[in-house]
């Protein structure tokens, strides 16, 4: 083919596309579309959006009776979970998050060698088994702005179960807190 012939495509091609366009103004000229006098369905939005968040707030176990009787089987296995970003070995170096080994009672954002989010460093205080089974039901929602992708365990007993397990990963692991 020559080039008279790619011109004389080209020119279709654009026509139709022209014609496309100008059909559609055409279209909205002719139609006019009213809003319905009614929604197809309405979302109700609370005047007080801190209310509802904070009645639903869940209550901590008593981690005396319930880390004794956890399942570290159970918890082991969903610590698989957390190896696609953490290790769990003492001297081992972090992946995507730092290492968890003996996470239970060590400051947050406080393992050498690793750069944490501004909101993971934005506080020091310790993990303590209330903060850990708070912050690993939703992390992004107890650390807003942090790294972490994890959705979360929205099951207590789940959370409860890793927690047994993490408290094992250390020399000299975390006392239990007693009620």
């Amino acid at each position: 083919m020559d080039s008279w012939e790619w011109n004389k495509i080209a020119g279709a091609v654009l026509g139709f596309l022209l014609f496309i366009l100008a059909l559609g103004f055409v279209a909205e000229a002719v139609f006019k579309v009213s809003p319905p006098q009614k929604p197809g369905y309405a979302v109700e939005v609370p005047e007080n959006l801190e209310a509802p968040a904070a009645a639903t707030a869940e209550a901590l176990p008593d981690f005396a009776a319930v880390l004794p009787a956890a399942d570290l089987a159970h918890g082991k296995d969903l610590f698989l979970r957390c190896q696609q970003c953490h290790v769990e070995t003492k001297d081992g170096r972090g992946k995507i998050g730092p290492t968890l080994w003996g996470i239970v009672g060590r400051a947050r954002a406080s393992h050498p060698g690793f750069s944490y989010s501004t909101a993971m460093n934005a506080a020091h205080d310790p993990w303590t088994y209330d903060r850990l089974f708070v912050f690993l039901k939703a992390p992004s929602g107890e650390v807003p702005g942090t790294r972490m992708s994890y959705a979360g365990l929205r099951a207590a007993q789940d959370r409860t179960d890793l927690l047994a397990y993490l408290r094992t990963l250390d020399d000299t692991p975390a006392p239990i807190p007693a009620k």
